[in-house]
């Protein structure tokens, strides 16, 4: 029986090309355009619930993961 589940997809710009991660599962993928990566990143995954063993998912999946954003003082006072 097929079920889903939701990851996190963080993705950035590195000159011509975007960078995606998965930080649950520590996969990175990358591509020319967002959504391509986005597209790229979910096979990624994907594949990985496909091949790993229930051990190897149970072993690398990260259950808690916060995004956040931190206010950083720059320069001198």
């Amino acid at each position: 029986m097929q079920h889903t589940r939701q990851v996190t997809a963080l993705i950035e710009r590195e000159d011509n090309w975007y960078i995606a991660l998965c930080p649950e599962l520590d996969i990175a993928s990358q591509g020319k355009a967002v959504e391509e990566e986005r597209s790229n990143l979910q096979d990624a995954v994907e594949l990985f619930f496909q091949e790993a063993t229930p051990t190897e998912i149970r072993e690398r999946f990260h259950t808690e993961v916060y995004v956040t954003h931190l206010e950083i003082a720059v320069g001198s006072a």
